[in-house]
């Protein structure tokens, strides 16, 4: 038998994404000896930055780009990704802002901001103030915010209704659905509001704009993705090996395979996507998947000053300035109605979108361009799924399970993914008699 007080218990990982580097970084930190598997060549899963040749107007693409495959943003709200971020020593590496701008078509702008009032009246002065919303429109969401305060611990059919079912009831207009409800909540949950279990939106607006002052500001990191999960960042969380290019192809209580030869350990944690479960042998949840879009634009000139902005009534939603206001990157979350067109269909949509925002895009040259359909970017989050959503504990012994699309207590996020992470190192740790904590509460 080995020595308990010496003996160091080992832990494969499948999967180099959120999911598995939160394990890996709890894990490590708590003293594991941790080996990660990562079928390709980089970390970060859905959340990361690759080096990759974009269009160019001028011909044949000849340079090269290092871009995000799609704009994450967090809130203060997503404490244990933070705290995933503070063990890398990356958390320095998040810009935050206390301004959400809502642009018309036409350049009108709303800024949403806290005010000196404690939450969760604190948005109360900016709120009145937002020309993108008529009285009527405010009414009707300050009725409803104040009713979701009230229900959100005692109805017991959010996870039964869509959102949009429940907007309904509250009787809000078409207008503040479409220019405030959706705005924000298809980008937070990366869902259609028809498509969106209720519990999921009453959790975003109450942790992340209801339950503290300050829980709605918005990080952006200021490098690309992959750099927050560089080499030294993990030289300081004990023994954590990387395998790159290894898919894992198959996993049972005796191990993992990988390349035709043998891999085991001590305990075991599968955080790859939920369509490959079962392709190693591990029953698959029947979800649906939910698609993103980014649209990466460079343009010969300065488009806008604004850091961000929420875009209203068109296509594009979200728009984030990359750089100098030369680099724009577009988003759209739950990106259905794109899956059938092409690329140059999409940037021709997105730059007739900007013209009616920014005035200086009718005077600009395109320079290159790139889209990225994230075809497979989440689960959807729809009415009736959280119960089919797995603890950590896969059936298995030994082995646990990792994934946004576990059952974290969120929606498919980097959040989530972290949570899921944290949870099934806990499942680890406390299967090696060795007790530990790693998953921290939410704000509310």
């Amino acid at each position: 038998m080995p020595d308990t007080n010496s003996y160091v218990p080992k832990v494969l990982i499948a999967g180099g994404g959120l999911a598995g580097l939160a394990a890996a970084a709890a894990l490590g930190g708590a003293g594991f000896q941790v080996e990660v598997f990562e079928s390709r060549p980089f970390l970060g899963g859905r959340a990361t930055s690759y080096t990759i040749p974009v269009d160019s107007k001028n011909g044949p693409a000849e340079e090269v780009e290092t871009i995000d495959n799609c704009q994450h943003i967090l809130l203060r709200c997503c404490v244990n990704l933070l705290n995933f971020y503070e063990r890398l020593g990356v958390r320095d590496r998040i810009r935050f802002y206390r301004e959400f701008y809502f642009l018309e078509p036409g350049g009108r702008i709303s800024v949403l901001r806290r005010g000196r009032l404690p939450a969760p009246f604190h948005f109360m002065g900016a709120f009145l103030g937002m020309h993108c919303l008529s009285r009527a429109d405010k009414t009707g969401i300050a009725r409803a915010l104040l009713a979701l305060r009230r229900e959100r611990t005692r109805r017991k059919d959010l996870d039964r209704i869509s959102m949009l079912d429940w907007l309904l009831q509250k009787r809000q207009t078409p207008h503040a659905i479409d220019r405030f409800w959706r705005q924000v909540l298809v980008s937070a949950v990366n869902e259609d509001l028809d498509r969106m279990a209720a519990m999921h939106g009453f959790q975003v607006f109450w942790l992340g704009f209801l339950a503290r002052a300050d829980s709605y500001e918005m990080g952006i990191p200021s490098v690309p993705l992959g750099q927050l999960y560089s080499e030294a960042a993990w030289k300081r969380l004990g023994s954590v090996q990387f395998h790159f290019r290894c898919p894992v192809e198959r996993i049972d209580e005796g191990g993992f395979t990988v390349a035709g030869e043998r891999r085991t350990a001590d305990h075991y944690i599968c955080a790859l996507p939920f369509e490959r479960l079962e392709a190693v042998g591990l029953e698959t949840p029947r979800f649906e998947h939910s698609p993103i879009t980014g649209v990466h634009l460079w343009f010969d000139r300065e488009i806008t000053t604004l850091p961000h902005a929420t875009l209203l009534d068109r296509t594009m939603q979200w728009m984030f300035n990359k750089e100098a206001g030369r680099y724009l990157q577009l988003v759209v979350s739950a990106s259905r109605d794109l899956t059938n067109l092409s690329r140059q269909e999409i940037v021709d949509i997105a730059i007739g979108d900007l013209r009616l925002y920014f005035p200086r895009v009718k005077d600009a040259n395109l320079l290159k361009s790139r889209v990225i359909k994230e075809q497979r970017a989440t689960f959807s989050a729809a009415p009736e799924t959280e119960s089919l959503r797995p603890t950590p504990e896969s059936g298995l012994p030994k082995v646990f399970l990792a994934g946004d699309w576990t059952r974290t207590g969120w929606p498919a996020t980097m959040e989530g993914a972290v949570r899921s992470g944290y949870l099934a190192a806990e499942g680890v740790a406390q299967a090696a008699a060795r007790p530990a904590r790693f998953l921290l509460p939410d704000v509310g």
